[in-house]
């Protein structure tokens, strides 16, 4: 975590409903991202790179996992075909070694027992998102995928839906996420955002600057931020 941050204790935010990112926020996916492009690696004599090493870039996917393992961007010549086989690869086995961080369990628990709906609200294709969230035992009541609208994060589009969906106002919800694009989201979509000071937050971030709401270190955190709208 980034140094300076500020940790709420005492709830802040009245809401009838808690949307979370996934990759980073929710579950550590960063060992299933990182076997595939390992697989990518070995398939060109080159030797695995270490899972922590990976894990900063894991919230920004296929994109992230390229550039770090095998150094080439969007803009790289064959950069698609290269995206197509990370992905493929990702799907053979995206459920082999990916789990809940410590303490997500108990905070979603802890959101039901105070009556507060949850969702999942990330930039994560369908066809992945469905098997992840089945390998981790979760069952949100909505899914918003980086798919299901015509604008992914930042954009607020899909967190709109997700609020459309489970029947709130934007202002009634609040989303939790370990990017600084969900932080962006949340305010363009009219809702507070945490940051997630556990999860992955990217190289070199700066937490500080990300204009999040509150900040939180462990996923229990949340609850102490959180009052039951009437």
């Amino acid at each position: 975590m980034s140094g300076g941050l500020f940790i709420a204790t005492t709830a802040r935010f009245t809401v009838r409903a808690v949307l979370f990112d996934l990759d980073g926020t929710l579950a550590d996916t960063a060992p299933d991202l990182g076997g595939a492009l390992n697989r990518m690696r070995a398939r060109r004599g080159l030797d695995a790179l270490p899972i922590e090493l990976l894990r900063p870039v894991a919230s920004s996917g296929a994109r992230g996992m390229l550039a770090a393992g095998l150094q080439v961007t969007p803009e790289t010549p064959g950069y698609e075909a290269l995206r197509d086989e990370f992905l493929a690869e990702y799907e053979s086995a995206l459920d082999r070694d990916s789990v809940l961080f410590d303490g997500v369990a108990a905070c979603l628990a802890g959101l039901q027992t105070q009556g507060l709906r949850w969702a999942v609200v990330t930039n994560k294709a369908t066809r992945f998102t469905g098997p992840v969230l089945t390998g981790l035992g979760l069952s949100a009541e909505v899914v918003v995928c980086g798919d299901t609208t015509p604008h992914a994060k930042p954009h607020p589009a899909p967190l709109l839906e997700a609020c459309s969906r489970l029947g709130v106002r934007a202002s009634e919800a609040i989303y939790v996420g370990d990017d600084l694009r969900d932080m962006q989201a949340a305010r363009a979509a009219g809702m507070p955002g945490v940051a997630a000071g556990y999860g992955y937050l990217g190289e070199r971030a700066d937490l500080n600057a990300w204009g999040a709401d509150a900040v939180i270190a462990a996923p229990l955190d949340l609850l102490a931020l959180l009052c039951v709208a009437s």
